[in-house]
């Protein structure tokens, strides 16, 4: 049953999208959630597909209005444009309260026969004393089975202060280096495992298309691995920086425009620094922390963090060089971060609005947007 709603869910928001996609292009005009919820309704009416009135009707609907909040998040410039969903990817489906009974921590989905059995992951928690608003089933593409409830919960206490600011750039030699000095090993997850991906790849290239071989030799299991091994380093290290500092300033890296270059998009995709700092943003909200992003062109390698001197130029090879006015010898990646850790504390004195406001929980990527830093940057000096 599960899986059949799978393929209901994916099957309607590929026809909705399609027909979104024909009459926005066609006609000139939006749609919104109720019309989309009406051509819904005439889908499963119609004489062709039958089928979607034998799953819960719930999933559907949610796929729909899902939906909507995408295109909603796309005219307004936070996201990119829908795409179709695809049936070797996820697959998952949300059940609202009235398609699920919740019970002793037993769940009882509609229109299954027997409770699902679940391994529980939060060992401080009864799940008998929960009480979900959602229920997420979802299979990842390497057959593994994940239910997610979506629980009301107070806002967590405020960490205690600490009264320390740390600046931070990341890059591909050393993952993150503080203006403490501390260097964050890159653990570098793809690299380690290329070798295992390329036989993974190899295996499932010389098995028949459409076979049961193919499919048990595909290397989604390996990805899943590597996925796994950086989102786990990834929250660590964000964890730890939120809970030792008051005060974190990062760059406003253009990840996007960087992994262009093709001698270092890998190496940077295997980073995941867009990802670090969503997890930054939300972190700092949760536990009254403060980050402040500063604008992405501040030279911070090239300027001299014990006099102020800008170097006219430094090439990414130079890991270390003496400043030519006072003669501080620096290493490139801490006086970067350094300088980053400097900047972002000249624009919260002057008043800039580092804070996040209102309540800890997670806001909008909107509200969450810190002001970049424009001022304070070192300008060249005739001669120089």
């Amino acid at each position: 049953m599960l899986s059949r709603t799978f393929g209901c869910v994916r099957v309607v928001w590929n026809r909705t999208l399609a027909w979104r996609h024909a009459r926005y292009h066609g006609e000139g005009v939006k749609t919104n959630f109720t019309q989309a919820n009406a051509y819904l309704t005439a889908m499963k009416t119609g004489d062709e597909l039958a089928w979607p009135n034998e799953v819960p009707s719930v999933p559907l609907q949610q796929a729909v209005r899902h939906q909507q909040v995408a295109f909603t998040d796309f005219f307004a410039g936070r996201a990119g444009y829908p795409r179709y969903k695809s049936r070797t990817a996820r697959q998952s489906a949300e059940y609202t309260r009235s398609a699920f009974r919740y019970r002793d921590g037993r769940l009882f989905l509609a229109k299954t026969d027997a409770p699902p059995a679940f391994v529980w992951s939060w060992p401080d928690i009864d799940p008998a004393t929960i009480n979900p608003t959602t229920v997420t089933v979802s299979r990842d593409p390497c057959g593994r089975w994940y239910v997610s409830f979506a629980v009301d919960a107070d806002d967590p206490e405020r960490a205690p202060a600490t009264g320390a600011a740390v600046g931070v750039d990341v890059g591909v030699r050393d993952f993150a280096v503080t203006s403490g000095g501390e260097k964050i090993a890159n653990p570098r997850h793809l690299a380690r495992r290329e070798r295992n991906l390329a036989r993974c790849q190899r295996r499932m290239a010389r098995k028949r298309r459409g076979s049961n071989n193919r499919a048990k030799a595909k290397a989604a299991r390996a990805h899943r691995k590597v996925r796994a091994s950086r989102t786990d380093f990834l929250h660590r290290t964000s964890a730890r920086l939120v809970r030792d500092h008051d005060v974190i300033v990062i760059e406003d890296l253009a990840v996007r425009n960087m992994v262009r270059n093709r001698s270092l998009a890998k190496a940077i995709s295997d980073c995941g620094w867009g990802t670090f700092r969503r997890m930054l943003e939300y972190k700092a909200a949760r536990h009254g922390r403060h980050l402040i992003v500063i604008d992405r062109w501040y030279p911070s390698s090239k300027t001299c963090s014990a006099c102020g001197h800008l170097l006219a130029g430094l090439s990414l090879s130079t890991r270390t060089w003496q400043c030519p006015s006072c003669g501080t010898r620096h290493d490139r990646d801490v006086n970067a971060a350094k300088n980053i850790l400097a900047a972002g504390l000249a624009v919260s004195a002057c008043g800039g609005d580092v804070r996040h406001s209102g309540s800890s929980r997670v806001q909008s990527p909107v509200k969450q947007e810190p002001r970049r830093v424009t001022a304070g940057i070192p300008v060249l000096q005739s001669g120089e």
